[in-house]
């Protein structure tokens, strides 16, 4: 006769284990909800920072922000967008108000001195710089550090900054194109040929430091083409420059000859080079 009630009381064990398990289900899966959805955010953000167009990343992250003000991840994709999108201005405000909350860190300190700069607002860089620490050695800090000491004319600090920054990547095209941009500045011009070398040597598509090249190369005289990747419209963009910087230096006839270079290898018209060429000769173009 007991087994019925035996039988009730695990049944009713059961349905309470039941509810319980339920209870702890629903629980679980909220979390897991929450986890997915912040995983999702976290995902879309970083999305937002590379292949997003940068004006629809500072919507997306004004709006998110005002939902969520207290939030520095939110707060440093929102300046990092601001600078993507070429409103380094702006981006400062945010960066400053980041890195002086306590929730900011070296990396924050770094990106807030990149907007100052991008502002031109050197002395506040400069100072923002001082106050990272020395253990903190990246790339991105060492060459800021190097742009600041440019700046300032202090030679020995830049090269040095520069030195540590081009150690301190895989891809140092860009930073060894600003060094040697720094040292076509100071006029020397066969250093600076080496290190445009050099970059073109990690990036042969790095166009900028293909014009640079030319100029240090014309700089002193060396009217021939370098043996680097290009290709046809560049390479006419590329005698164009060298011509101009012939005629700055007074070899008109040497200029001449590579405007006409310019003008023929361009696959399509180069109104600039036949502007130029026409402007050498005397001859007026409407």
């Amino acid at each position: 006769m007991r087994h019925p009630v035996f039988v009730l009381l695990c049944l009713t064990g059961t349905v309470a284990l039941s509810a319980c398990g339920r209870g702890n289900s629903d629980a679980e899966v909220q979390r897991a909800l929450k986890d997915v959805n912040v995983i999702d955010e976290s995902n879309l953000s970083d999305i937002m920072l590379t292949v997003g167009d940068p004006n629809e990343a500072v919507t997306y992250f004004s709006n998110t922000l005002k939902q969520n003000p207290d939030r520095p991840d939110l707060k440093r994709g929102l300046a990092k967008s601001l600078v993507r999108a070429g409103r380094a201005a702006e981006a400062t405000s945010i960066w400053g108000s980041l890195v002086n909350s306590g929730q900011g860190t070296n990396e924050d300190r770094v990106g807030y001195a990149d907007a100052l700069i991008r502002s031109n607002e050197w002395p506040a860089a400069e100072a923002e710089l001082n106050k990272i620490p020395p253990t903190h050695e990246t790339y991105e800090r060492y060459r800021l550090e190097a742009m600041v000491a440019d700046s300032r004319k202090d030679w020995k600090k830049a090269d040095s900054f520069y030195e540590i920054a081009a150690g301190l990547t895989t891809k140092p095209a860009s930073v060894l194109n600003n060094w040697g941009y720094s040292k076509l500045t100071r006029s020397d011009f066969a250093g600076s040929e080496k290190l445009f070398i050099e970059a073109l040597t990690y990036d042969p598509k790095l166009f900028t430091a293909k014009n640079n090249l030319i100029l240090a190369r014309g700089a002193q005289r060396k009217y021939d083409m370098p043996v680097i990747e290009m290709t046809q419209k560049e390479r006419a963009e590329l005698v164009y420059t060298l011509g101009l910087t012939a005629v700055k230096q007074g070899d008109v006839n040497v200029g001449r000859s590579l405007l006409e270079e310019a003008v023929e290898t361009h696959p399509q018209h180069f109104d600039a080079a036949a502007r130029s060429l026409a402007a050498l000769d005397g001859k007026v173009v409407n």
